[in-house]
């Protein structure tokens, strides 16, 4: 079937960066903000990632950004309810600092547009643990912008997170596609490639690779910006 949609991991994909580095420039921003509140880094940190755990758990039953707040309130009181605004606060007003951790490549843009220039949708599969504001920043860091994408994921408008493949069949349904008919290309092995399994084809970017179980990547179609470009160029070949 002919592909129409391609969709992308950001972090790590058309974003550059190495995890671990991004992380904790990430937590030092947040722990920095909330400090003032009474909130100890350590256990801040904790928090946050007992309430990512929470999303990737999440079944479906409820919106990623309520099951995470859920087990944040469970760990830190009803009072954390009221700090929202100044979550909102640092993605508004701090988290740009964040971006002088990570990498950027013109490459991320010049693929989009390469795409777009033949009519193929794309869409930001990026894991939804993140609010739209912190989403979007980040698309920006990588040169592109919401405007770029006919849908992308945040924890506002999503129920399941990678590697759950119903994350993928989430995105399916909302852009009326079938899997046949679409690409996946992202740079982790068990978080991207797992979108093979419901029919879709996938290329691993490989410049920012995670393969945290070192799975065998020879049968996927594998590769840096230039190797991705090459694939397009043959998946989808440019109109006369």
């Amino acid at each position: 079937m002919k592909i129409t949609t391609v969709l992308f991991d950001l972090d790590g994909t058309l974003l550059p960066m190495d995890q671990n580095v991004f992380v904790k420039a990430y937590f030092g921003g947040l722990a920095k903000r909330l400090a003032p509140l009474g909130y100890d880094p350590q256990k801040l940190i904790e928090g946050i990632w007992s309430g990512t755990a929470a999303m990737v758990k999440n079944d479906g039953s409820q919106l990623n950004e309520d099951a995470f707040w859920e087990c944040f309130v469970k760990l830190f009181g009803e009072k954390a309810r009221e700090d929202i605004p100044v979550f909102d606060a640092f993605y508004r007003e701090d988290f740009d600092k964040v971006a002088a951790s990570c990498g950027y490549t013109p490459a991320a843009k010049q693929v989009v547009e390469l795409l777009k220039s033949r009519g193929i949708r794309v869409a930001l599969a990026t894991n939804p643990i993140f609010p739209s504001i912190a989403t979007e920043k980040r698309m920006r860091w990588a040169g592109l912008s919401p405007e770029d994408f006919a849908h992308y994921t945040t924890y506002e408008n999503s129920r399941h997170c990678k590697p759950n493949p119903a994350y993928y069949e989430d995105i399916l349904r909302e852009l009326k596609l079938t899997a046949e008919e679409c690409l996946m290309v992202g740079n982790d092995v068990g978080e991207d490639m797992i979108a093979e399994t419901l029919g879709m084809k996938v290329f691993l970017l490989t410049d920012c690779i995670i393969n945290k179980k070192d799975e065998d990547i020879s049968h996927y179609p594998h590769g840096d910006f230039a190797a991705l470009t090459d694939y397009l160029n043959r998946l989808i070949p440019e109109k006369n």
